[in-house]
């Protein structure tokens, strides 16, 4: 009869029966994993968020938060399970099929950053598209992690595409009056880029449509003429936000907080909190260039700033 005392002894027979085993072979170490894309539905829409790479980059502060201490910025990665000595920047483009267009926004680092990031070919590739496919290429802004990925092997990566831009955004750049300043390098490889434009490109103000659906949304202050993308489809929306927030928990819980890459900072704390602000208010779902991966998810108002809730199921249905 089996009882409890049987039923114990027995489990420690075959315990030791198991420990005997030979071994088979050590399985070898194989590293992290990422995904490398993520497609959802939104109305009659598809969203896909391409994973153009990721980086470590070590010390936080003064990255963020350059108008406060180190403790503090310390502080909150703790609170948050983070690590306080260094941080992973993900970079994130996103196309949209609206059934009509193929849209992207946004191109990554570029060839000359792999083997880390500039993995938007790959990416389009595994996620089941071509680059000949893609209508549309919008910029978000001019940084070199966005427009790094315009060109491959010296031509036009999307050799079909249209191009648009804020208007705001590429008059800044183009402007000669970046000689001699800091912003140098970006007038300059936007000269290189205008034989890949043509007479192809558009230039967006803030309300300006991209596609039935697809709308400019100003969110100044990151660069001069940053844009948001508003996208709703049968009564669902997503806000395309850029780099509005280049942190999930430094840019958002403490919108205040300077942000080395942002060139107006009073500016883009102001878009900060009157961009996710009107999200929280309205629940609407956003995808961050720089979130974490995949990408996607919604802000909650807390005190002052926000909290970041990453998508789960709800936009698998």
């Amino acid at each position: 009869m089996m009882n409890r005392r049987n039923l114990l002894m027995t489990g420690t027979a075959a315990g030791a029966s198991a420990l005997a085993l030979p071994a088979l072979g050590k399985a070898p170490m194989l590293g992290a994993s990422r995904p490398s894309f993520r497609r959802v539905t939104l109305g009659e829409f598809e969203v896909t968020t391409l994973l153009d790479g990721a980086v470590p980059v070590p010390d936080p502060q003064p990255i963020f938060g350059g108008n406060t201490s180190v403790e503090e910025v310390e502080g909150l990665l703790s609170e948050n399970n983070l690590p306080t000595d260094q941080m992973e920047f993900t970079f994130l483009p996103v196309l949209v099929n609206t059934g009509d267009s193929l849209i992207l926004f946004d191109t990554g680092n570029g060839e000359g950053a792999r083997p880390a990031r500039g993995l938007l070919s790959q990416r389009i590739a595994e996620a089941g598209y071509s680059a000949d496919q893609i209508d549309t290429v919008v910029l978000t802004h001019m940084h070199p992690d966005h427009i790094g990925g315009l060109t491959e092997g010296g031509t036009a990566a999307f050799p079909n595409a249209s191009y648009a831009v804020g208007a705001i955004e590429y008059d800044f750049w183009n402007s000669t009056d970046r000689v001699g300043t800091q912003a140098e390098g970006i007038h300059t490889a936007l000269q290189g880029l205008k034989p890949t434009f043509g007479d192809k490109l558009t230039m967006l103000n803030p309300g300006d449509s991209v596609a039935s659906g697809i709308e400019a949304v100003a969110a100044h202050g990151h660069t001069p003429g940053h844009m948001a993308y508003h996208i709703e489809s049968n009564g669902a929306r997503l806000m395309l936000t850029g780099d509005s927030a280049n942190h999930f928990v430094l840019s958002l819980q403490r919108p205040d907080w300077e942000v080395r890459f942002d060139m107006d900072k009073a500016g883009a704390a102001a878009t900060r909190k009157e961009l996710f602000g009107m999200l929280a208010a309205e629940s609407v779902a956003f995808s961050g260039y720089h979130m974490p991966f995949p990408a996607m998810g919604y802000v909650e108002a807390h005190g002052d700033g926000f909290v970041y809730v990453p998508a789960s199921y709800q936009m698998n249905l």
